[in-house]
């Protein structure tokens, strides 16, 4: 299997620059994170090839972070910031050569009416289909919990799904995060069987607390077993909050 280390979550200790290190140390072929925009891509890109490791994932830009935006797609008045974004996002994946990007939705603004949020978020998302499509890059859209981000534009696969369906784009595709989908809905390996062909990437964290798998409710030996069973080749995201050090926790990655 193919696992990615998320150096927002992981290997705290160190510097952003030095999580790419101790990633590659620990057997991790691919890295992800929030945000790659406050550091210029070449120097990411150094450290890839250095490495030995592969760009699986980033984000798209997410707005005003500190303020507590996550993501512009929903918002009202705010789509030529969305649009600028795009352009950013090509120029970010052709330097460090990745694939795929995911597509924050957004927290629904207070006053907003969530209909109006909606049809915003599917014209941005067909925008960003279509454009980045022509680059080669895949876009991504993944639900993510209530529990987390109040707010939060999409929460299930179900409200995914309506959304994936009304873009219509054949390179709008669903990023399947365990941990968020277990708080949200259950029924994990069901839901991801039947969604597989519009799956292109997954994440891994256990609940409650967002720390390793195995440390929680779910049970991660059966996921594991069943992405392998499936056939499921694409990149499985560590996105969690270590529980003590990084390294001592990988257990349940060693032998997979």
């Amino acid at each position: 299997m193919k696992f990615s280390a998320n150096l927002s979550m992981l290997y705290p200790e160190h510097g952003f620059f030095d999580r790419f290190g101790a990633a590659a140390a620990d057997g991790f072929r691919g890295v992800e994170y929030v945000s790659p925009y406050e550091y210029e891509p070449t120097a990411i890109a150094e450290l890839l090839v250095r490495h030995g490791l592969s760009q699986a994932l980033f984000n798209m830009p997410a707005g005003d972070w500190a303020a507590g935006e996550r993501g512009l797609a929903c918002l009202p008045g705010r789509q030529d910031e969305f649009a600028a974004g795009v352009d950013t996002v090509i120029a970010y994946a052709r330097a460090l050569d990745c694939r795929q990007v995911n597509c924050l939705a957004g927290i629904i603004p207070t006053g907003a009416g969530r209909a109006e949020c909606e049809a915003v978020l599917v014209r941005n998302l067909a925008l960003a289909a279509e454009r980045l499509g022509a680059a080669g890059i895949r876009v991504l859209l993944e639900p993510i919990n209530q529990r987390d981000m109040p707010g939060y534009a999409v929460s299930t696969t179900d409200q995914a799904e309506a959304i994936l369906a009304q873009v219509g784009s054949d390179n709008l595709w669903l990023q399947y995060d365990f941990y968020h989908l277990q708080i949200m809905q259950g029924d994990l390996l069901t839901n991801f069987e039947r969604l597989q062909g519009r799956i292109a990437h997954v994440q891994v964290a256990d609940v409650p607390g967002r720390h390793e798998p195995g440390t929680g409710e779910i049970n991660y030996i059966r996921v594991f077993e069943a992405l392998e069973r499936l056939g499921y080749d694409g990149w499985v995201g560590a996105e969690y909050r270590p529980a003590a050090g990084t390294s001592a926790g990988l257990g349940w990655m060693r032998g997979r």
